[in-house]
Parts: C-alpha cells; sequence; structure tokens
C-alpha cells in the first residue's frame, strides 16, 4: 500500500506503558496491587515526596477518557514497531476520512473513533481488553483496541503477512464503528438479547457486514490510486484467514457453521470482496440476504 510514514494520528491513544499486570486480585489506579499502594504511601510519608507521581499519574487512582491510564509520552519504540505504529495511524485517518466523506454525502455527521494501542491488558469500557482476544471495538467506549503483536500472529499463525492485510483488520474494526453510528451494532444486540439462541446468527452478520464496509474503504484506496500489486490479496487472504471454519480446523475441531460467529472465510472474503467492487453502503446490507449456514435476519439501517 501508498502511504508516507511519519506521525501519529491524533485518534490513538498509546497505552503499550502499561504492560498489562497480568493475573487477577484486587487492582488500583495504574494497575498496582493493594500491597504496591501501601508500599508507596510509606515511602511518600517518610520521604516527604509524592511517589506516587512515579506511576504517571496524580496520586489518585486518576484515569483517562474512558477508563484508561492517565495519558504519558509514548515509550520508545524498535524503528519496525514505530513504523507499524504510523502504519496504522495512516490507516486509521485515511478510513476514517473515508466515512466522514460518506456520512457527510448521505446527510450525516461522523463521529471518530478512538484506537487504543496497548500491551498484553488494558481496561476498556467493555471490560478488560486482553492480547489473546483480538482485536475488536467497544461500543460503550467507542474505542478499537488491538495489541500490535496481533499482527505477528496473523502472519506466523494464520498465514496472512502483508500491510494491506493488517489494514483489513483494523478497517474491519473501524467498521463496527460505522455500524454503531448507524444504530445497526444496539439494534443488533437488544435483538440477541430478545432471541439468545439466534445471538451467533446474527453476529456473523454484523461481522460480515464490517467486512463489507472495509471493502467499501478498499474501494475508496485503489480510485486514489494508493493499492499496489497484491495488496487486495493480502485482504482477501487475511479475511479467509480468520474464517469460523479456518480456525476450527487450524484447531483441529469439526466444522460445526451453528457456533460460528464470524462466518466462513468464503463469506468474509467475499462480503470484503462486495464492498471494494462496488463501493456503496446500500451493498453491504447482510440483514437482508440470506447466507448459507445462517437462518437468521435481523434489523437493517444501512439505507
Amino acid at each position: 500500500m501508498r502511504w508516507t510514514p511519519g506521525g501519529r494520528s491524533d485518534d490513538v491513544e498509546d497505552r503499550r506503558d502499561e504492560g498489562g499486570g497480568g493475573g487477577g486480585g484486587f487492582r488500583i489506579g495504574g494497575g498496582l496491587g493493594l500491597g504496591g499502594v501501601l508500599i508507596l504511601l510509606a515511602l511518600s510519608l517518610i520521604f516527604h515526596q509524592n511517589f506516587f507521581a512515579l506511576l504517571g499519574g496524580d496520586g489518585d487512582g486518576a484515569t483517562g477518557p474512558g477508563g484508561g491510564a492517565a495519558s504519558a509520552p509514548p515509550r520508545p519504540s524498535s524503528p519496525a514497531e514505530e513504523r507499524t505504529v504510523q502504519f496504522v495511524s495512516f490507516v486509521l485517518d485515511d478510513v476514517q476520512q473515508t466515512w466522514t466523506r460518506e456520512f457527510t454525502e448521505a446527510g450525516r455527521e461522523y463521529e471518530r473513533a478512538k484506537l487504543v494501542l496497548f500491551t498484553r491488558e488494558t481496561r476498556s469500557g467493555c471490560g478488560v481488553a486482553e492480547s489473546a482476544s483480538g482485536p475488536f471495538y467497544c461500543p460503550t467506549d467507542r474505542k478499537v483496541y488491538i495489541d500490535l503483536s496481533f499482527y505477528d500472529e496473523l502472519r506466523s499463525r494464520f498465514g496472512a503477512p502483508g500491510d494491506f492485510a493488517q489494514a483489513y483488520v483494523l478497517a474491519h474494526e473501524v467498521g463496527h464503528h460505522v455500524q454503531q453510528l448507524l444504530g445497526v451494532g444496539d439494534q443488533v444486540r437488544a435483538a440477541q438479547r430478545a432471541r439468545p439462541d439466534k445471538a451467533d446468527a446474527l453476529s456473523v452478520r454484523l461481522e460480515l457486514q464490517a467486512d463489507c464496509l472495509a471493502g467499501i474503504w478498499a474501494h475508496s484506496t485503489n480510485e486514489r490510486r494508493l493499492l499496489e500489486a497484491g495488496d487486495v490479496d493480502e485482504a482477501l487472504g487475511a479475511a479467509s484467514a480468520v474464517g469460523d471454519d479456518r480456525i476450527q480446523k487450524q484447531e483441529g475441531r469439526r466444522v460445526n457453521p451453528e457456533t460460528w460467529t464470524h462466518g466462513s472465510a468464503r463469506q468474509r472474503s467475499g462480503w470484503f470482496r462486495r464492498g471494494l467492487e462496488s463501493g456503496r453502503l446500500q451493498d453491504c446490507d447482510t440483514f437482508r440476504i440470506a447466507l448459507p449456514g445462517v437462518e437468521d435476519r435481523g434489523p437493517s439501517r444501512t439505507r
């Protein structure tokens, strides 16, 4: 993908300094256990200095927007990691600029999402975010969460290398933000609560629509001649690699469409391609089309 390195998006929250901490137990502020808080309190009293300031906060457990740690300067990165941060910054801004134009043309206002970069574990409006869960969008705080180590896993475990494979993942998560702004996300979650037996089927439709929305952004990059040879294949490969059937096979389990929550490899790559070729929001209505292996149809607000 053609892009110019340099700078970070204003919509990126870098929490990689938090480090995750791991483990359970009672936790305060920046992840200290109760014992650690008591030690810092004792040192502060003995030396008449605010040792809590070492945490980057003011000692009262203050947090930043969305329940994250108070903002601190980004930690130094390796050259390779810094390039990845700059790349996801570029993609995030480009995806959101695309949706700003789409919403404006439709007479709507687009609200930009935030991207939280973390290591191992952090807090989100939807609970604890862990690397093991992979990238996700939280509708409560309207933020995308990703541990950059996922991109290594995307290449090594899922066999989906390439920068446009990485871009597809981020564009998919921003697609969930678009769904939230359109009201689709809330409608689907309400339908899932009303019909728990259909929750997975509705989830598949929601995820496939996000794949199609990622394709709409890819369509715009093609129009602007940002795509290079092999980029589309990288994105299609990534979409296929994270299909539920592929993952079930990889884990040695029986392929069972009734347990799918994201869709098959063929469905995921197919809906991404649909958005890529069409570039139109109305062509991403997964809730009005019969899908193989997916019975239920839910509400649609994409028109």
